[in-house]
C-alpha cells in the first residue's frame, strides 16, 4: 500500500493502482452496484482530456513534455491497457466527479512513470492542475456523454440500416404471397407478405430519420464552460481549440454551443435521443412480436413463416424449438423503453445550473445504444435474412376468410354481404357458393370480384 493524501487528509491506496486518493474514496463511499461505468464512457472522458493537453501545449499553458506525457497516458489508456484502473460505482458522487477524478488521476499517474516519477507523487503532472486544467465535472462530463452517444451511433446506424435493407429484401421475396390480414387479431381482408414486410421496413426508416435529427445536438459542446458556464479559468480560444481538437479525434464536425448555461443546466439531447430510441424499440417490439406469432406453431399455430432455428428449445420436450431471436430482440426493447423512462426523469432532475443525475444518465443512454446494435446485428444473421414463407398457408387463410365477402360492399350492399358471412360461419360453406344461392350473383361473376390477388390494391372490385 502507499499513503496519498488529497484535501481530506491522507488515504491508503494499493501500490499497484494508477488512481489516487479521491477515487480510493470513491471505492469505499460506493459499494453499490459491483460495477464500473462503460468503456465507451470512459474513452470518451480520455478523448476530453487529450484534447486539452492539445489545446492547451498550443496556447502555451502546458509545456510540451507534460501536454505529450498527458497525450501518451490517454493513448495507452484508449488502447484498452489500464481498463482495470476504473474502479468507481456507476452510481456515485452527483454529476460524475468520482468517474471525472478517476480519469484524471490514472491520466497523470500514467503521465508522471513516463516521466520518471512514480505513482502517487505527481511531481511533473498533476490530475487537478495540469490534466484537469480549465476543466469542471460540470462541462466534461455532459461533453462526454456527447461524444460516447455519437461514438456508439457510429455502429448502431449500420445495424439498423442493415435490417431495414432485410425487411425491405423479404418484402420483394414475399410480394406475390396472398394471405389474411388480422386487425383484432381476427381475419380481415387479403393483403401480400411482403406489404406486411414492407410496412415494416418504411416504419424502421422513419425512426432511423428520427434518430438522425437526434444527433444533430449531440455535437453541439459545452465544453469550456467550467463550473458553471461562464467560462472561469478558461482561456478565451480554448472552447472553439476543444471543439475542432475533438473534432480531428473522433472523427466528425463538432461545435461550440451557442449557449454554455444551457448546455450544462439541460440534459435535452440526451433525453431526445432516448426517446427517439424508446420509439425504435416500441415498433421493434411490435414486429418482433409479428413474427412469434406469424411462425406459431408448427402444429397448431399459425405457421406462415418460418424463423430459421438456431437451438434447441425446450429442456423437457424434445425436438421444440422456439423463436429465441425474436424473443431476445423484445427483451432488448422492453430494457431501452425502460432506460428511457430513467433518462427522462433523470433529466428532469437539475437543480438550477447543474443536473447532477449525469453519470445515470450516462450508463443507461450508454445500455440502450449498446444493445440495440448487438440485438439488431443477431437478429440479422441469426434469424431476419433466413425467414422463409408458407404460401400455400397463407393463401388458405386467406381465402377461408370471411372477410372476403368485404369484396361484395360495392355489388350486394353490406348488409347482404354481413349476411353471407354470417351464414358461411354458421354453416361452413365458401363464401361463393352462398352467394350463388341466395342469388346474389352469378358464379361466373364471383371470380372477377373476389380474385385475392386484385383486392391487394387500391381500387374497386369488378371495375377499372
Amino acid at each position: 500500500m502507499r499513503t496519498e493524501k488529497d484535501s481530506m487528509g491522507e488515504i491508503q491506496i494499493p501500490d499497484d493502482a494508477l488512481y489516487g486518493a479521491q477515487t480510493a474514496r470513491a471505492v469505499e463511499n460506493f459499494k453499490v452496484s459491483g460495477r464500473a461505468g462503460y468503456s465507451e464512457f470512459i474513452y470518451a472522458t480520455v478523448q476530453i482530456k487529450k484534447a486539452a493537453a492539445i489545446v492547451h501545449k498550443d496556447l502555451g499553458l502546458l509545456d510540451n513534455k507534460q501536454a505529450e506525457a498527458i497525450s501518451k497516458a490517454a493513448d495507452e489508456v484508449l488502447s484498452g491497457k489500464y481498463d482495470e484502473h476504473f474502479v468507481v460505482d456507476v452510481f456515485q458522487a452527483g454529476a460524475g466527479t468520482s468517474h471525472h477524478m478517476n480519469v484524471n488521476e490514472v491520466l497523470a499517474n500514467l503521465a508522471n512513470k513516463s516521466l520518471g516519477g512514480v505513482p502517487g507523487k505527481y511531481e511533473h503532472v498533476h490530475p487537478n492542475d495540469h490534466v484537469n486544467m480549465a476543466q469542471s465535472t460540470n462541462d466534461v462530463i455532459p461533453t462526454a456523454i456527447r461524444l460516447a452517444a455519437l461514438e456508439l451511433l457510429k455502429s448502431f446506424y449500420p445495424a439498423l440500416e442493415e435490417t431495414i435493407k432485410l425487411m425491405r429484401a423479404k418484402a420483394k421475396e414475399f410480394d406475390d404471397i396472398i394471405k389474411s390480414a388480422r386487425t383484432h387479431l381476427q381475419d380481415a381482408v387479403p393483403i401480400r407478405l411482403g406489404q406486411e414486410f414492407g410496412g415494416y421496413a418504411v416504419n424502421l426508416e422513419k425512426h432511423l430519420q428520427s434518430i438522425r435529427q437526434a444527433e444533430i445536438e449531440l455535437k453541439q459542446l459545452g465544453i469550456g464552460g467550467s463550473a458553471a458556464g461562464t467560462g472561469l479559468n478558461v482561456h478565451p480560444q480554448y472552447r472553439q481549440k476543444m471543439a475542432e481538437a475533438l473534432s480531428k479525434l473522433i472523427d466528425l464536425d463538432l461545435e461550440m454551443a451557442d449557449n454554455y448555461f444551457e448546455a450544462m443546466q439541460s440534459m435535452r439531447p440526451f433525453v431526445n435521443l432516448s426517446g427517439a430510441l424508446r420509439g425504435l424499440a416500441s415498433d421493434l417490439g411490435r414486429i418482433a412480436n409479428d413474427f412469434r406469432l406469424l411462425s406459431s406453431g408448427p402444429r397448431t399455430g399459425l405457421l406462415e413463416i418460418n424463423l430459421p432455428p438456431v437451438q434447441p428449445g425446450s429442456s423437457i420436450m424434445p425436438g421444440k424449438v422456439n423463436p429465441v431471436m425474436a424473443e431476445m430482440l423484445n427483451m432488448v426493447c422492453y430494457r431501452v423503453i425502460g432506460n428511457d423512462l430513467t433518462i427522462a426523469n433523470a433529466g428532469g432532475a437539475g437543480q438550477l445550473d447543474l443536473n447532477v443525475m449525469m453519470p445515470l444518465i450516462a450508463d443507461t443512454l450508454v445500455e440502450s445504444l449498446r444493445i440495440l446494435t448487438g440485438g439488431l446485428r443477431s437478429f440479422n444473421d441469426r434469424c431476419l435474412q433466413n425467414i422463409t414463407a408458407n404460401p400455400e398457408r397463407c393463401r388458405a387463410y386467406a381465402e377461408n376468410s370471411f372477410a372476403m365477402v368485404t369484396a361484395l360492399n360495392t355489388v350486394i350492399g353490406y348488409l347482404k354481404a354481413a349476411e353471407v358471412a354470417k351464414e358461411s360461419e354458421k354453416t361452413g360453406k365458401p363464401i361463393k357458393q352462398i352467394v350463388v344461392e341466395k342469388g346474389y350473383l352469378k358464379e361466373e361473376e364471383l371470380d372477377k370480384y373476389l380474385a385475392p390477388e386484385k383486392l391487394t390494391e387500391p381500387g374497386i372490385p369488378g371495375k377499372d
